[in-house]
């Protein structure tokens, strides 16, 4: 059984090719590919499969693929060209005989508005149409707001759009446990897991929840899309994808990165890492 996992080089694909490895997976059934292979040559050090794959580079995928029997194909950043590179990377598998391919989504992507919701739905309808897969709905990253910490006690406020809606994160080595196991056990084949963590919030309590952990008090601020927006762009971040964020965060507010399926802590055997424990990891 040969297991491919696709763009090992960041951050959710490396800890996939990890959890397959604590999951007892040989090292040399596991597949590590990346645009750029020497970023990788560590898990080629102990024995993982390395192979170079680009999605905007048809002719480097077949190779990559090869023998591929599951695949785990982890979505692409930049939204605009999203769906053609992940069509790409179908085509590949479907043309390796791939047994089955599993897609990491968005919570509740057949009903989003957001456009990343619209994107990875997209992508999903291709797979239905091509070869058996299975949808990892991933919700946000709790990294994504412990990675502000310091911007946050700093500011003392945690800033966004989300006005009231609740959230449910969990921590990337969560959503990449779930990974491998739908990667190395059977009985996936079809199935759409909607997969956040137990302990949903708004983001008035995720602040409430970093000044219990620093002891400075830390308020939320709601601001309108475009004072959202500006903040963002002011920070330094490209205006592409601040409207990508802005636009997430009003999914949030509808509801739409909430869910309460229990599915991560089913498929991973064990509660998922709490947004306070989460915040601890990273103050540490």
């Amino acid at each position: 059984m040969s297991i491919v996992v696709t763009a090992a080089s960041g951050q959710l694909g490396r800890l996939t090719v990890e959890a397959l490895l604590a999951r007892g997976v040989p090292a040399s059934d596991i597949v590590a590919t990346s645009r750029d292979v020497a970023r990788i040559k560590d898990f080629a050090d102990r024995g993982v499969v390395v192979r170079r794959a680009d999605f905007a580079e048809p002719d480097s995928l077949p190779g990559a693929f090869e023998g591929a029997d599951k695949l785990l194909l982890i979505s692409t950043t930049t939204v605009d060209e999203r769906v053609a590179n992940h069509r790409r990377a179908i085509d590949a598998a479907v043309a390796a005989g791939a047994s089955l391919v599993a897609y990491t989504s968005m919570l509740h992507a057949d009903t989003a508005t957001s456009v990343l919701g619209v994107t990875h739905y997209a992508t999903e309808q291709d797979l239905r149409d091509r070869v058996p897969s299975v949808m990892l709905r991933n919700g946000w990253y709790l990294e994504n707001y412990t990675a502000q910490l310091p911007q946050v006690l700093h500011g003392g406020a945690v800033v966004g759009a989300a006005g009231q809606g609740r959230i449910s994160a969990a921590t990337r080595a969560d959503y990449a446990d779930a990974a491998a196991v739908a990667l190395s056990t059977g009985g996936h084949v079809g199935k759409v897991y909607e997969l956040g963590g137990d302990e949903a919030f708004t983001l008035a309590e995720l602040a409430a929840a970093i000044s219990a952990a620093t002891g400075k008090q830390i308020e939320y601020t709601d601001l309108p899309a475009d004072g959202f927006a500006r903040v963002l762009t002011e920070a330094g971040v490209p205006a592409e994808l601040a409207h990508v964020l802005v636009d997430v965060d009003l999914a949030m507010s509808r509801g739409e990165l909430f869910t309460d399926s229990g599915d991560l802590r089913r498929l991973i055997g064990r509660p998922a890492a709490s947004p306070a424990e989460a915040i601890a990891a990273a103050l540490r």
